[in-house]
């Protein structure tokens, strides 16, 4: 495996990790977000972009929980390419459906400098949204976000540190562990 951990090292970070929510907390903050959801956008019959690779699960967590009509897209935009620090915005996919006049959300699963959401909620509105709103399962707690400063719609608060689970992943892997956790010494 070429700049990857190996099965070992995978293995040795989530042992070490700290816990900072349990997959029971985690679905109760999407429930919580379904429900807010719900009351703004029900009558809207919104775009929902999921924004890969993170946010898809995320995103599979929360549409089901959201009883009205919708539909599904998916944009590819990333600062970290499987590393641990963020770089230049590089676009891998745009939408293929039209975002003209619609309602968008976007679904990803953290808010951290807030560069590649802002960049995302941009592109939209170029593209011709008519509103364009955020739902992040995550927000670390930054005194100076250079970015997007706040979602819409917000799961859960993470310490500033680096966190994996539920979408996020460290080095590429770890995006499918069952809570939310705190990589050990980062």
């Amino acid at each position: 495996m070429d700049n990857q951990l190996d099965i070992e090292e995978i293995e040795n970070v989530l042992a070490k990790a700290d816990e900072l929510y349990t997959h029971s907390q985690v679905s109760f903050a999407f429930d919580n977000m379904a429900v807010e959801i719900h009351q703004r956008l029900h009558d809207k019959h919104p775009l929902c972009l999921c924004v890969m690779i993170g946010g898809l699960v995320p995103a599979g967590q929360l549409l089901p929980l959201l009883p009205f009509p919708l539909e599904v897209d998916y944009i590819h935009a990333t600062r970290y390419r499987s590393t641990t620090s963020g770089s230049d915005l590089q676009w891998i996919k745009y939408p293929s459906l039209s975002l003209e006049g619609r309602t968008v959300l976007i679904i990803d699963d953290i808010l951290d400098e807030g560069i590649t959401l802002q960049a995302i909620v941009k592109y939209c509105q170029q593209a011709g949204a008519q509103e364009v709103l955020t739902a992040v399962l995550v927000e670390k707690q930054l005194d100076n976000r250079p970015g997007l400063k706040k979602a819409d719609f917000t799961g859960l608060t993470v310490p500033n540190r680096y966190v994996f689970g539920y979408g996020m992943d460290y080095q590429g892997q770890l995006r499918y562990a069952p809570g939310i956790y705190a990589v050990h010494g980062l």
